[in-house]
Formats: C-alpha cells, sequence, structure tokens
C-alpha cells in the first residue's frame, strides 16, 4: 500500500453537471467513471463536492452512495453562490496539501480556467494534479496547467448522444452558476441521422511523437528510457493524451504497435512490466541513409554536389513514407548530419550557395 499514490478528489459540481447536461442532451452526471479512472491511478482518500445542493437534490443520492462528502455553499442575497463555492474548494485544497503529505495526486474536477491558479500552488507545493472536465465546457487554460488532463466525455463508461441532428442548447460558459432552467416545451420529433464513428487519430503522427520523445529523453539523460517513463513524458507535452484516443488499450500495446513497425525497439526493463524503449540502432536509419546517398549520388553526379534545399523532396519521390521524424531526428538537417556522421555522405556549408552541400562520401 505504501506504493500507491493517495489522492484527494476536489469536485466543482456545479460546473461538471452542467457540462454534462448541456452538452450530453440533458443527461446527468455520473461519478462512476471518475472513479473508476482514478482507482487505476491510485488509492482515493479524500472525496468531496462543492454547490448549493438546492439545484442538485438527486444527484445527493449517488454521490452519498459514493462516500463523497457534500459541501454546501448555500445562495445568498448580495453574494455570489459560484465564486463562494470556487474559493472555499481551492482554499479546502491548499490547505489539505499542507495538512496531509501524505496525499500526492490532488483531483480537480472542473472546467472553469478561475483554478488555474490552484493548479499551479499544487504543482508548486510537489503535489501531482489532474484536471477533470467535460470537452466542450473546458477552458482552453486548464488542461495545459496540469500534469494530467481527463476528458470526462473520454472516459470508459460515459455515453456521449449523437451529434448529428441534436437540437443542443446554447452552451453556457464555463464556470457559470445559474440553476438548471425550466424545460421547453416538446418540439416536433427531428430524423436523427446515425452518427459516423468518430475516426481514430492519426498513428503516424503518434509515432512522430514518441520517436521524438524518445530521442530526447536518450539525449538528456544518460540513463535508459522506460516505458513508464516515456508515458509521464507525453503526458507532460500533453496532459489530455491517451493511447485509447489512437485506438489502443493499453500504452504497452501502442508500444508493442510501433515496435512491430520498426520505429521503437522494446528490451527488458528494471521492473517486470516496464519495458526499456529505446530507437533502432540499425535498420530503418542505415536503409534512410543508404538512400540519402543514392539520392545524392542521383542529383550530384560525377565531382558534383546536392543543396539541402529541395533534397527531403527528391527523397520523398523516391520513398514517399519517408520522414526523418520517424527515426528521431527533430529536422531534415539533423538527419542529414547524422548520415554525414556515420559515413554516407559529406555535408558542408557553402557562403557562395548560401546552404549547405552534400556530396557521396569517397573512400
Amino acid at each position: 500500500m505504501d506504493q500507491e499514490d493517495r489522492i484527494a478528489l476536489f469536485l466543482d459540481y456545479e460546473n461538471l453537471a452542467l457540462g454534462v447536461r448541456d452538452h450530453h442532451g440533458g443527461r446527468a452526471f455520473d461519478l462512476r467513471p471518475i472513479a473508476d479512472a482514478l482507482a487505476e491511478r491510485g488509492r482515493v482518500v479524500v472525496r468531496r463536492a462543492y454547490a448549493d445542493w438546492s439545484y442538485f437534490d438527486e444527484d445527493r443520492r449517488m454521490l452519498t452512495r459514493s462516500h463523497v462528502e457534500l459541501i454546501e455553499i448555500p445562495q445568498r442575497m448580495g453574494a455570489s453562490r459560484k465564486n463562494a463555492a470556487d474559493i472555499k474548494m481551492a482554499v479546502d485544497a491548499v490547505e489539505l496539501a499542507f495538512e496531509r503529505e501524505y496525499i500526492s495526486t490532488f483531483v480537480i474536477g472542473t472546467g472553469d480556467s478561475d483554478f488555474t491558479p490552484l493548479v499551479h500552488k499544487l504543482r508548486e507545493l510537489n503535489k501531482r494534479v489532474i484536471g477533470v472536465g467535460v470537452e466542450n465546457s473546458t477552458s482552453a487554460l486548464l488542461p495545459p496547467a496540469c500534469d494530467e488532463f481527463l476528458f470526462y466525455d473520454r472516459l470508459e463508461g460515459v455515453e456521449v448522444p449523437p451529434a448529428a441532428g441534436r437540437r443542443g442548447r446554447a452552451a453556457r460558459p464555463a464556470g457559470t452558476g445559474a440553476p438548471p432552467p425550466a424545460e421547453r416545451p416538446a418540439e416536433p420529433p427531428v430524423e436523427i441521422a446515425p452518427a459516423a464513428e468518430e475516426p481514430a487519430r492519426d498513428v503516424d503522427t503518434l509515432a512522430v511523437l514518441v520517436a521524438q520523445t524518445v530521442a530526447g529523453m536518450q539525449g538528456s539523460s544518460s540513463g535508459e528510457v522506460t516505458a513508464s517513463g516515456l508515458k509521464r513524458t507525453l503526458l507532460r507535452k500533453d496532459p489530455t493524451f491517451s493511447e485509447s484516443d489512437y485506438g489502443f488499450r493499453t500504452f504497452g500495446e501502442l508500444l508493442r504497435h510501433l515496435a512491430g513497425h520498426n520505429v521503437i525497439e522494446l528490451a527488458a526493463g528494471p521492473a517486470k512490466g516496464d519495458p526499456e524503449v529505446s530507437l533502432p540502432e540499425r535498420g530503418d536509419r542505415e536503409v534512410a541513409f543508404a538512400l540519402l546517398r543514392s539520392v545524392v549520388v542521383d542529383l550530384a553526379g560525377e565531382g558534383g554536389a546536392a543543396a539541402l534545399s529541395g533534397l527531403k523532396d527528391q527523397l520523398r519521390r523516391a520513398r514517399p513514407d519517408f520522414s526523418e521524424k520517424k527515426l528521431g531526428y527533430r529536422s531534415f538537417l539533423q538527419f542529414c548530419k547524422a548520415a554525414a556522421t556515420s559515413g554516407a555522405v559529406e555535408l558542408r556549408w557553402s557562403a557562395e550557395a548560401e546552404d549547405y552541400l552534400l556530396t557521396p562520401q569517397t573512400a
């Protein structure tokens, strides 16, 4: 148990409940998908939700069954109920960070950018922060501030209504606290076209991101790159990253897919289930260097030189799937420098041509 992360969950309930209602066709907020996602990340020891519960009477039972402490923020004349809830939640979170050192992770359930300073303060106190929000009502400022951000809509167990043909209400800005309005009169039935399945994200783009990240980690550290360390780094680059968005059930399945396509190599790591990840030292790199040399030979001819400008287009004519980024290089120039180091070509700067010139390496 000592190895487990202790998690404190704080819910800006009004923001979440109204976000789900407005963007999920009037459906009620369900805590279970969030609870399941957090159970995979550690042990939740604090559960608190903040709202004026007179507006969410039915939700009380669901939250009480999940052992959530309900913090009442009643509406008062001449006071902003929503601001009062935000301030109370922020004060309680910071107070808990000081009083309970064993709590390593804070989960802030909201899409309101007003909580961004709270996220920064918790991270300053060496706490990991996970954000949770409804995708269409989450401020763009909040996810990058977190260590990880989970969109409620993408969690396992959340049923998102089809977008096609749905008559949606105007989205309420994140953070507003108006109580739910009365239901509008029933409208004539509308024929709803079946929603097309959302396509998986581009795996080739993901391969480039992973290769660049592994190359950067290898260059900045003398130690090995493990799968767990790679996942943490990807989340630091993009807190909304999730392998499920690309059609993979687990991060290990994603790595095995990339290894099968020679983007990375996997080897036994320091711990079981946490393999070492590296870039191929041979194989595709040598093939790419040989391709570069052959194209330079064709362009330069006997005793000539090929300019760097436009050379990448020539490589793609010969091999349309060529990408230096898949090999872990941040730029085509960096790839050419590596090819020169390997002896495939010679690379020099020409002040006259104002460009790099490449010539086939002579024996």
